[in-house]
C-alpha cells in the first residue's frame, strides 16, 4: 500500500478546513478515482484544532468551552479511518481509498448539518445544532460559514469522483453514554455534573457500533450485504452492532443527502469512543490505542469488501 497526493478530481486539501489523504493498494493505478471514500465530518479532534478557531472569534464563549469540545468531538475517528483504509487496500490491492477529514470544530459549526434546519429539526434528529448558539458575532458567522461551504464543496467533489461505482463510509465515534444536556451557555457546567462519578453510570449505555441508515419512516438506506457481513465479522471480534438505536438518519444532517442520493452505496456508522480511546476521558484530548483501533478496523475493512 502507498499514500499519494490527492488527485485534483477527488478534492484538494484546504488549510484549517479539510485534510485529504489517498491510500492506494500496491496494484492500484496512480490516477485511479477512489473506490472507497471515507468522510470524517467531525475530524477536528485535537485541542489545537479548537484553540486555532477559538483565537479568531469575537463572540463571547462559555467558560472552559474546550471541555464540551472534547466530550462532543469524534476522537479516534481519524485514526480508525486510516487503519480501515490500510487494511482495506491490503485485502484489495487494486483499490484506492480517499479520506476526507474535516478540521472545523463542531463546537462552533457542524459540517454534517443542514445549516438552515430549524431547532425542531435538530431535536427530531436527536443531534446538536449546525451553528452553535454562542456564535453571535456576524464576522464569526461569516468565517465559519465560509469554512463550512468549503468543506461541503470538497466532500461533494469527492463523492462525485467516487460514485456510482464506488462507495462511501461516513465514520463517527460517540461517547459511551447518552447524556441529556441542553446545548446552551451552561453546557460545560451541566456536562461536568453529568459526568460526576455517581451520575455518569445512570445515563443509558450506547451500542458499541450503531449504523445510522434508517429514516423516521423506517426506510433503510443501508447496504444490506455489507451490513450482513459486518455483523458476522464484528461478532467474531466480540463487538455488537445495532441498527439505528441511537439516532435516525435525518434530513437535518448532510449524511441524509449522501445516503438518499446513493442508497446502498453509503454507510454511516458510530463507534463507541471507549472502544478506541486508551483510556476514555471525556474532558481531555484522548490517546487512541493502536491495538484497540485494529480490533475495529480489521473486521470493518473485511465487511466493506462486500460492496464489490
Amino acid at each position: 500500500m502507498r499514500a499519494a497526493p490527492a488527485p485534483s478530481f477527488v478534492a484538494s486539501p484546504i488549510a484549517a478546513v479539510v485534510d485529504v489523504e489517498v491510500i492506494r493498494g500496491n496494484r492500484a493505478r496512480s490516477d485511479a478515482a477512489p473506490d472507497l471514500l471515507i468522510e470524517i465530518p467531525h475530524g477536528a479532534t485535537t485541542t489545537a484544532d479548537f484553540r486555532a478557531v477559538e483565537s479568531l472569534l469575537q463572540s463571547p464563549l462559555p467558560a472552559a468551552l474546550v471541555d464540551f469540545f472534547h466530550v462532543n468531538t469524534d476522537a479516534g475517528a481519524p485514526e480508525l479511518a486510516v487503519a480501515v483504509a490500510r487494511c482495506f487496500v491490503a485485502l484489495e490491492p487494486s483499490r484506492t481509498v480517499a479520506i476526507l477529514r474535516c478540521r472545523v470544530p463542531r463546537t462552533f459549526m457542524d459540517c454534517n448539518r443542514r445549516i438552515d434546519a430549524s431547532a425542531e429539526d435538530f431535536k427530531a434528529g436527536k443531534v446538536t445544532p449546525g451553528l452553535m448558539p454562542w456564535i453571535t458575532a456576524p464576522d464569526d458567522r461569516a468565517l465559519l460559514r465560509a469554512r463550512y461551504d468549503a468543506y461541503v464543496g470538497a466532500v461533494r467533489a469527492a463523492v462525485a469522483a467516487t460514485m456510482p461505482t464506488g462507495a462511501m463510509l461516513m465514520l463517527h465515534t460517540y461517547a459511551p453514554r447518552t447524556v441529556d444536556v441542553e446545548v446552551d451557555a451552561d453546557i460545560v457546567t451541566n456536562l461536568r455534573r453529568a459526568y460526576e462519578p455517581a451520575v455518569e453510570p445512570t445515563w443509558p449505555l450506547r451500542p458499541e457500533i450503531d449504523l445510522i441508515g434508517r429514516g423516521l419512516d423506517g426506510t433503510s438506506y443501508l447496504p444490506g450485504a455489507v451490513v450482513d457481513a459486518l455483523r458476522v465479522t464484528m461478532t467474531a471480534a466480540g463487538v455488537t452492532v445495532a441498527d439505528g438505536d441511537t439516532y435516525p438518519l435525518h434530513p437535518s444532517t448532510l449524511a441524509w443527502d449522501h445516503a438518499t442520493a446513493w442508497p446502498g452505496r453509503t454507510l454511516c456508522m458510530e463507534v463507541r469512543r471507549d472502544l478506541v480511546a486508551d483510556p476514555f476521558d471525556p474532558f481531555a484530548e484522548m490517546r487512541i490505542g493502536e491495538s484497540k483501533v485494529a480490533r475495529i478496523a480489521t473486521p470493518l475493512a473485511e465487511a466493506l469488501r462486500r460492496w464489490w
